[in-house]
């Protein structure tokens, strides 16, 4: 098994996905420093989420995920006030190993780089079914999408994308990174617009 060291970035309800950008605005004094070390070093971040149900106590830091996603720093803008604004480029997935011991203001991590497989499609089926799925979610939140623009997207940034921007709680998105192959990552997609849009359309009713 080959590992490599990240530091880490846990942010709820953030996530990155392989392709995909997310962009970040980083104030917190320790971040700050994650960003300065990055840019000096291979402006890798790794991003994952904290646990759910934990608070961050003092020598105790609140559990991780066991995946998350690498980023490249592709785009910053260094703020007159030490703030960064940044733009991440999803790599690659990760599992985390183990969490080191350091004395950086920020976390690292000892991580396993998992290897997707290289141009993934979907079915004819499945790809119609997601998009049938994403104009009903879409028309029921009141979004406006230009639908032309995304039926020109290949499986795997239509998927990805989804799954990275949609409102889904923290815990749906988790599921959606740690899907095992695009084609599991787009039928949950599918569902889980399903849902959500059954719950709200079920709130709207009683209030």
């Amino acid at each position: 098994m080959t590992t490599t060291r990240l530091s880490v970035f846990p942010l709820a309800g953030a996530l990155l996905f392989p392709r995909m950008q997310l962009p970040l605005h980083i104030f917190e004094p320790r971040y700050r420093a994650m960003v300065t070390d990055s840019l000096a070093r291979d402006r890798r971040i790794g991003m994952i989420q904290p646990r759910p149900g934990f608070r961050e106590a003092k020598g105790e830091p609140v559990p991780l995920f066991e995946i998350g996603c690498v980023g490249r720093i592709a785009e910053v803008e260094a703020l007159n006030d030490g703030k960064f604004d940044i733009v991440l480029e999803g790599l690659s997935r990760f599992r985390v190993v183990r969490e080191l011991e350091v004395t950086t203001p920020f976390r690292q991590i000892e991580a396993e780089l998992i290897a997707d497989p290289q141009d993934e499609v979907l079915g004819m089926g499945e790809r119609a079914s997601l998009e049938l799925e994403s104009r009903r979610f879409a028309e029921r939140q009141g979004y406006a999408i230009d639908w032309s623009a995304v039926s020109r997207l290949d499986d795997e940034a239509l998927v990805n994308g989804i799954a990275q921007i949609a409102p889904f709680d923290p815990a749906a998105k988790q599921a959606l990174l740690e899907a095992s192959s695009l084609s599991d990552r787009a039928e949950l997609t599918v569902q889980l617009m399903q849902f959500f849009g059954r719950h709200d359309s079920d709130e709207g009713t009683l209030q």
